[in-house]
């Protein structure tokens, strides 16, 4: 049971980390700067993308898609919970101090990211066929070529 959710909770605190260090960069590098701050939460966004596409890549070579994409379902969801409810208090903020909007919107930004950084793993795998499923059936295909019988071929009989 530890080998299984050791790892998940080790990526979601990655993911975490992640948003940790984008809110105090963004908190001390660019204190008044708005549009600064913005594109370190879309830098974010798009580095937390890039983590669940790599786990997704790596994942599904060697694991079929409904074993390993419940853990990063509950990798997401850990990571996304710590963002938006421990997150703001890192800059002495609270979760809800712009409005529900912004927290929704929090939600939704970092749900879009991560799965849709998943999503474009997995497809990058499954183009390449390294897929686990792609794996297994190249793998059968090449057993029974090895197994088949060789085709016997009736010699002619006519005479010329």
């Amino acid at each position: 049971m530890r080998n299984r959710w050791l790892p998940v909770g080790v990526l979601a605190g990655v993911l975490f980390l992640i948003n940790v260090i984008a809110r105090l960069v963004g908190e001390f590098a660019f204190e008044n700067d708005a549009s600064a701050q913005d594109r370190v939460s879309a830098v974010m966004f798009v580095a937390i993308g890039l983590v669940t596409a790599v786990l997704a890549f790596r994942w599904g070579r060697g694991r079929p898609l409904d074993s390993w994409s419940t853990d990063l379902a509950a990798i997401i969801t850990a990571a996304m919970l710590l963002t938006v409810l421990v997150g703001p208090f890192i800059n002495g903020d609270t979760p809800f101090t712009n409005g529900a909007g912004s927290f929704f919107a929090q939600i939704w930004l970092y749900l879009g990211f991560t799965i849709g950084g998943a999503v474009l793993g997995y497809l990058v795998l499954m183009v390449l066929g390294w897929d686990y499923r792609s794996q297994s059936l190249k793998r059968y295909e090449e057993s029974r070529l090895a197994s088949a019988r060789p085709v016997k071929t009736r010699r002619s009989t006519i005479r010329h």
